[in-house]
């Protein structure tokens, strides 16, 4: 049956049919589908039928985008070099899909004409042009790539108040800050309380870390994430470049972010108001919930897995963090 395009304030959708029911079918791109970010985002899919791929673009990993091309059958794919795309090419020759490389299937992945929402979720400064083609193609961006903001945050946010998108950040504590300020007046905000859990050499001086290797900084004591931000989580270089990011995003300078401790990381983030009332967002550490919000914004959808018990929880401490050990935040601060 044709597709009829309908109007609608959330979402713009297609109607399908499906049980016999009429549903609205919410498309998506992503980019960096088979990293962290990418997997989860295609979980949260997965659970949702209403939920639908129309492309995907990944690094070299060929085995695992072609597994997702199967299961969530887009019409696009990308991969970075021409080998890689030769070769999903034979992978894929049995399926009705088209395969695209480089920065040029980067571009046709962010503005693919079906999609109304891109998930960056692409590692570094790469995914800077791509999110500036999905918004002037009028697309809602679904960003867990801190690079764009941190780089190019001065283009990125003016744009998107130009091309009137939407930037709904993915990061868990960004996306804390985001529903801890949904329905407020922000100009009413006076700080901003960025958590961080202290991660694996939470308490270690500079001497106790000469001998630490990589395995040992990729063992994060509550999140499941890539090797390049676990890393970055370790030396806390992460909570820095999550400063720059958070100013570009709401609009505060260095001065009004303050970097809290909270070694459960069950507060994400929390909010201070001029009146000195503080709002926090407390959840698991699980990274599908800051996807899925960011999926159905400004709606909440139910998600199965396991759920905050406050009284398991017991005590939340809160450590200030040693500045002196931790001087790529500093330097992310002063930038």
């Amino acid at each position: 049956r044709g597709k009829t395009q309908l109007a609608f304030s959330w979402p713009v959708c297609a109607l399908s049919e499906a049980k016999g029911m009429i549903t609205f079918m919410k498309k998506i791109a992503i980019l960096g589908s088979t990293g962290s970010i990418g997997t989860q985002t295609l979980e949260v899919v997965r659970r949702n039928p209403d939920l639908a791929v129309t492309a995907l673009a990944a690094g070299s990993n060929v085995e695992h985008l072609e597994a997702q091309i199967r299961e969530f059958h887009p019409s696009l794919a990308a991969v970075w070099t021409e080998e890689k795309a030769k070769e999903l090419k034979i992978r894929t020759k049995d399926l009705d899909i088209k395969i695209a490389a480089g920065m040029e299937g980067l571009l046709e992945v962010a503005q693919h004409s079906e999609a109304e929402l891109l998930v960056t979720a692409i590692v570094g400064m790469i995914g800077i042009r791509p999110t500036i083609a999905a918004m002037k193609a009028g697309k809602d961006i679904a960003l867990a790539n801190k690079e764009t903001l941190v780089t190019a945050g001065h283009i990125i946010m003016p744009l998107a108040r130009e091309c009137k998108v939407r930037i709904l950040p993915v990061d868990s504590e960004h996306s804390a800050i985001f529903q801890c300020l949904n329905g407020e007046d922000r100009g009413q905000l006076h700080k901003i309380l960025l958590t961080a859990s202290g991660g694996p050499f939470r308490g270690k001086k500079t001497e106790e870390l000469r001998e630490v290797q990589p395995e040992d900084a990729l063992k994060h004591p509550n999140w499941s994430m890539g090797r390049k931000i676990t890393i970055d989580s370790a030396t806390l270089v992460n909570k820095g470049l999550e400063m720059m990011e958070a100013r570009w995003l709401f609009g505060v300078e260095p001065d009004h972010i303050q970097i809290v401790v909270q070694p459960k990381s069950v507060i994400h983030s929390m909010v201070e108001f001029m009146d000195g009332a503080v709002i926090a967002q407390l959840g698991t550490p699980d990274m599908k919930l800051p996807i899925q919000y960011a999926l159905y914004y400004p709606k909440r959808r139910g998600l199965s897995g396991k759920r905050l018990d406050l009284f398991e929880t017991a005590n939340l401490s809160f450590e200030k963090p040693d500045m002196e050990e931790i001087l790529m935040s500093c330097m992310g601060k002063e930038s």
